[in-house]
């Protein structure tokens, strides 16, 4: 079945279509290039069950970022390595046991201290290198995000008890090519070294242009780079993992002119796909139809009402109603991130298929 059998079938309700033999492929590839590092999901890209079932073969474990995640991956594959990140951590969360917990901040390990059960950690840090080019920054500078130097010395005065410092972990970046996520991870290396800390994760970041769907991020290069480092390493991509499995397929309703300007309004929405306005681009698409009508100048949006439910603006398209519009690179902070009650529409389908084209 291929992807045009969904768009002949699709009703009025939009419906995300998984091409897991694709992500499949993809997950082997990643997992080649990388051979001798530790490759950790990051589940909050998208935490669908049946992807995170076919993840995980190719994966040493999943980063989880809330008790929420931290429950849902046990539940779907009890048995998996986690990593428990992120920057507000609530004293239940502190009270899990992953394979590593990454401790943002002073105060959350002094609350680790309490703890009565072992546990092993990894210091986020926060370094001052250049992160230019960088779609979002986590590190840098001044950000939520992990500790600078300072605090990092404050956080190895106060070990003992039940924590056990394993290492450093630096997710400074995301939206870079492999050159420039090299040059960071030269950085952190060199950093966790004055540390004396045996494993270093180097987080995620790996670019995925939109505009350029065949452009994806290099990594064999990525691995290259990083051979012959004694330390331990692990990675945590995401979205450059599955964006490229997900299909988000919707209908249009109506074409409509205002002020001279093209409008497709299709069902659905940012509701369903927030991904386009939440990164400020268009999102790349196939139409399924049979007008012969030349192309336009035509801006898609949702059936919302707010001016920011738009899924590409002033792209050249041939549409007519009743036309299916497939949008692509769907796999990642797609479904996951949307606002979905808003206006209560219906909710997606769901189609997990092979043999997409």
């Amino acid at each position: 079945m291929n992807l045009r059998d969904h768009a002949d079938r699709l009703g009025d309700i939009p419906a995300y279509v998984y091409d897991l033999p694709g992500l499949h492929t993809h997950a082997a590839a990643i997992r080649r290039a990388l051979p001798d590092i530790e490759i950790y999901y990051a589940v909050k890209a998208n935490p669908d069950p049946m992807l995170l079932r076919v993840i995980a073969p190719h994966v040493n474990g999943f980063e989880v970022s809330s008790g929420g995640e931290y429950a849902h991956v046990r539940s779907v594959l009890p048995n998996a390595r986690l990593a428990f990140g992120g920057p507000g951590k609530t004293d239940a969360d502190l009270s899990l046991t992953p394979h590593r917990m990454h401790v943002e901040s002073p105060g959350e390990l002094r609350r680790l201290l309490n703890r009565s059960e072992p546990v092993d950690i990894l210091l986020r840090a926060n370094l001052d290198v250049p992160v230019a080019g960088a779609a979002l920054a986590m590190g840098g500078g001044a950000t939520p995000f992990g500790m600078d130097p300072a605090g990092i010395q404050e956080c190895l005065a106060l070990l003992g008890g039940p924590v056990r410092f394993r290492g450093l972990h630096a997710h400074l970046a995301s939206g870079l090519d492999a050159p420039d996520l090299l040059k960071l991870a030269t950085a952190v290396i060199g950093y966790a070294r004055e540390l004396g800390a045996p494993e270093i994760n180097l987080g995620g970041g790996m670019a995925v242009r939109y505009q350029h769907p065949d452009q994806r991020f290099d990594w064999t290069a990525y691995g290259q780079g990083l051979t012959g480092i004694p330390e331990k390493l692990r990675i945590e991509p995401g979205r450059a993992m599955t964006a490229y499995c997900g299909w988000y397929l919707t209908k249009v309703l109506d074409l409509k002119r205002v002020h001279g300007e093209l409008f497709a309004v299709l069902t659905g929405g940012t509701h369903h796909l927030r991904t386009p306005v939440t990164k400020g681009h268009n999102q790349p698409f196939t139409v399924f139809g049979s007008a012969e009508s030349p192309e336009e100048t035509v801006t898609l949006v949702g059936q919302l009402c707010t001016p920011k439910d738009v899924f590409a603006r002033r792209v050249r398209a041939t549409l007519r109603v009743g036309d299916v519009v497939a949008f692509a690179m769907a796999g990642a902070y797609a479904w996951n991130i949307s606002h979905h009650d808003f206006l209560m529409h219906p909710k997606p389908e769901f189609h997990y298929v092979s043999g997409i084209s």
